[in-house]
């Protein structure tokens, strides 16, 4: 071995030695040179799986927008509400934050027929990390048209409240059915986005949600999502499905009195717009009379397309036309319903057991499978409205051929 050698092999045993006593006597060099310690300085880190964030939580540790590791929809909140709805409106976002959001971070639109204050604005801004914007509804969606024979509707206004009707004498309450029916998703704010969750001042959810709704039901051809199971869709081809949903119910009657007349009379002008198994028969078991089931809307998770698309526009703007949001008291979970039933494959209308929701008086608790359990759900799942008397439920699970609970 030559001389040079020989001082490359003592050099090297001397950095050795080094190394192994600067390990054992400081322990921030011995993290730095590990193997693990090279690997993070060089190769970029490993994404963060659901058992990652699973492990979070057990040791504490809630995890917020920033540590979100799903892809995301084009999807937003919208939450229709007033200055003095403040209180309700943060228990709403913050159970919605607690229960899903955080995890995921879709953003919020605030809509309002007058203008948000700051201290609105500043109560729900340290809410979440989530990108929030606050809007003023134009004029011309929200209040009532000028084509309305004002006379008229306030004595249909009158004959309601005597009747005991509720909101019977309300033009509010007409104005933020007509909004919601036709308008909203026309909102310059709403444009970007192509899908919504509809949230209230005041609503419950019970259950943390350990998948997203948005990305189920764009990628399994779903349009509208409620809360109530369905069966697997045999007909991948479809276009994505448009709505989603919780509750059904009873329509009540008096409100709608000439409404069905209309829908009958649209489906006759324009047959071109029926969709081929559409869900017509969960609301018209005979082809002619209303059973008055419809969606409760004020959970709703759909596909805006839906609603912008030319058969709900030609839909809207013919019952607009006939006056009926103001003569009587036309709500817009019925408008929304049948035009999803008419318009839509019925398997493009999704169930959502799994979200534990109330809307008082009603609560919607999951029971199928382990949905109640994983989801950790505070609600008592015998107090769940899907069978009661007045839910429609029952007629959903025999129109669509599923077993009945």
């Amino acid at each position: 071995m030559n001389r040079v050698a020989r001082y490359v092999i003592a050099a090297l045993a001397v950095l050795v030695s080094l190394h192994y006593l600067l390990s054992f006597t400081h322990e921030g060099y011995g993290k730095a040179t590990s193997l693990s310690g090279i690997k993070k300085t060089f190769l970029p880190p490993k994404a963060s799986t659901q058992d990652d964030l699973d492990a979070l939580y057990k040791a504490g540790h809630l995890p917020n927008a920033t540590l979100s590791v799903q892809s995301k929809a084009n999807a937003t909140f919208v939450i229709l509400c007033r200055n003095n709805d403040l209180s309700s409106i943060v228990s709403s976002v913050r159970e919605i934050e607690d229960r899903f959001n955080r995890n995921h971070g879709y953003p919020y639109v605030f809509l309002n027929e007058e203008p948000f204050t700051d201290e609105f604005k500043k109560r729900l801004s340290v809410l979440t990390a989530a990108p929030m914007e606050f809007g003023v509804i134009p004029h011309d969606h929200w209040f009532q048209p000028d084509s309305i024979d004002e006379e008229k509707a306030k004595a249909g206004r009158e004959k309601m409240v005597k009747n005991n009707i509720i909101y019977g004498g309300s033009v509010s309450y007409r104005n933020m059915c007509r909004f919601n029916s036709g308008f909203f998703f026309r909102h310059p704010l709403m444009l970007k986005y192509r899908w919504y969750w509809r949230i209230e001042p005041g609503v419950h959810f019970h259950c943390n949600l350990n998948q997203d709704p948005f990305m189920y039901m764009e990628q399994n051809n779903k349009t509208y999502g409620k809360l109530m199971a369905t069966a697997p869709n045999p007909h991948p081809s479809l276009t994505s499905s448009h709505q989603g949903f919780t509750i059904t119910m009873y329509e009540y009657e008096a409100t709608i009195p000439t409404m069905w007349g209309h829908v009958k009379e649209f489906m006759k002008r324009h047959p071109e717009y029926i969709a081929e198994d559409n869900a017509f028969g969960f609301m018209s078991p005979d082809g002619d009379k209303y059973n008055l089931c419809h969606f409760w809307s004020n959970f709703e998770i759909a596909d805006m397309d839906f609603w912008r698309g030319p058969a709900y526009t030609a839909f809207f703007e013919y019952l607009d036309s006939q006056g009926g949001f103001y003569y009587e008291r036309w709500g817009d979970a019925p408008v929304h319903s049948i035009a999803a039933a008419i318009f839509l494959n019925r398997h493009q209308i999704h169930f959502f057991d799994e979200i534990g929701y109330e809307h008082n008086p009603y609560t919607h608790c999951p029971k199928l499978g382990d949905n109640w359990v994983n989801g950790r759900c505070s609600c008592d799942q015998k107090r769940s409205f899907d069978y009661d008397g007045y839910s429609c439920m029952s007629k959903w699970d025999k129109f669509m051929g599923l077993p009945s609970s």
